[in-house]
C-alpha cells in the first residue's frame, strides 16, 4: 500500500504544470513612514515603527518602507524612526513630501513634491529612488499620467507598483477608537476582519493574475505603518507563508516582465494596477467583502482615516 501511495504521488507530481510547481512570490511595501496615524495612546511613531521593524526582522521578511518626509519638519523627532527602520537594513523609497494627489497638482507641482523627499531620503542610503504614488493616484488624465511619468524617469525613479491590496488602512482609526475605550471584544473583532480581508485579498489578486497573464506574477502587496499592522503583521505573514507565498524583495518582484513600464516610467504606461488591466479586457472583476460599514461602525466617535 505505501508503494502505492508513492507511485501516486510521483505519478501527480510529474503531471503537474510548471505553473503549480513555481512557488508563489510576494514582496510587502509599508507606505506612509514615519506617521499613519491617528495612533492609539501611548504609542509614538517611534514605537510603531519598532514594532512593523520588528515583525519583518523576527520573521526574516523583506520589505521596502516609503516615506512622507514633511513630518520629519513638522515632527523632528519622527526622523528617529527612519533611522531604525534602516538600521534594521530595510531599505525607504519615495511616497511624496506630504501625501499628495497628483490630480489635484500641476506637474511642476508634482515635480517638487518628489524631489524635495530626497534630502531627507538620500543621507539614510540604500537603493531610495523608487517611488509610490499616494493614493495610487496617477493623474487625473492620460497627458497628465504621461508627465508625471516622465519626471520620474527623468530623475531616475521606477514605481512601486501594487498587485496586491485589501485596504489594511481602514483599521487605523478603528483600532485607536477601541484602544480609547478598552475594548477587547472590539479589538478581536477588527483582527478577524483583517485577516478576512487579507485572504479575501489573496484570492481577488490571484484570480485576475492568472486571468490576465495565465499564471501567478510575483506580488506586491500594499500595507501602512500603523500600530494595527505591527499587532497584526506576525500574523499577516504567518497567513501568506501558509498560502504558499515565499517572501522577495520589492526589486526582485518587478523584474518580472509584468512590470516593465513600472520598472522604465520611460515606456508607455500600461492600465494601472490587476484591476484596470482587466476592465479595459472586459474581465469581469471578482467580488470581495465591503468592510468599510462594519469599520466606520466599531468603537464609534474619534478619529477616522478617509484615505490610504
Amino acid at each position: 500500500m505505501r508503494r502505492l501511495i508513492i507511485l501516486i504521488g510521483s505519478v501527480l507530481a510529474s503531471c503537474a504544470t510548471p505553473q503549480d510547481r513555481q512557488p508563489l512570490e510576494l514582496a510587502l511595501t509599508i507606505d506612509d513612514l514615519p506617521v499613519h496615524g491617528p495612533i492609539p495612546a501611548g504609542e509614538t511613531p517611534q514605537s510603531v515603527a519598532n514594532g512593523v521593524i520588528s515583525a519583518l526582522t523576527n520573521a526574516h521578511v523583506p520589505a521596502y518602507g516609503f516615506v512622507n518626509a514633511r513630518w520629519t519638519e513638522q515632527q523632528p523627532d519622527t526622523l528617529e524612526a527612519l533611522k531604525a527602520w534602516r538600521a534594521a537594513g530595510l531599505p525607504l523609497g519615495n511616497h511624496g513630501w506630504a501625501h499628495r494627489h497628483l490630480n489635484e497638482m500641476t506637474v511642476p507641482e508634482f515635480e517638487r513634491e518628489l524631489v524635495r523627499n530626497e534630502p531627507v531620503l538620500q543621507p539614510l542610503g540604500g537603493d531610495w529612488r523608487w517611488f509610490r504614488y499616494p493614493f495610487l493616484d496617477e493623474g487625473k488624465d492620460e497627458a497628465q499620467r504621461a508627465a508625471a511619468r516622465k519626471i520620474l524617469a527623468d530623475h531616475g525613479y521606477k514605481v512601486a507598483a501594487v498587485t496586491m491590496d485589501f485596504s489594511d488602512w481602514q483599521w487605523t482609526a478603528p483600532y485607536a477608537r477601541c484602544r480609547a475605550v478598552n475594548s477587547n471584544q472590539a479589538i478581536a473583532e477588527l483582527e478577524r476582519m483583517y485577516l478576512q480581508a487579507a485572504r479575501e485579498g489573496i484570492a481577488y489578486s490571484r484570480e485576475l493574475s492568472r486571468k490576465l497573464y495565465e499564471r501567478d506574477i510575483p506580488y506586491v502587496v500594499l500595507l501602512h505603518d500603523s500600530a494595527f499592522e505591527a499587532r497584526m503583521l506576525p500574523r499577516l505573514i504567518e497567513l501568506y507563508r501558509s498560502e504558499g507565498f515565499r517572501f522577495v524583495s520589492l526589486p526582485a518582484a518587478e523584474r518580472d516582465p509584468a512590470y516593465a513600464d513600472q520598472m522604465r516610467p520611460d515606456l508607455p504606461a500600461e492600465p494601472k494596477g490587476l484591476e484596470w488591466k482587466a476592465i479595459t479586457r472586459g474581465i469581469e472583476l471578482p467580488s470581495r467583502t465591503d468592510f468599510a460599514p462594519a469599520l466606520a461602525a466599531i468603537c464609534p466617535g474619534g478619529p477616522s482615516v478617509s484615505s490610504p
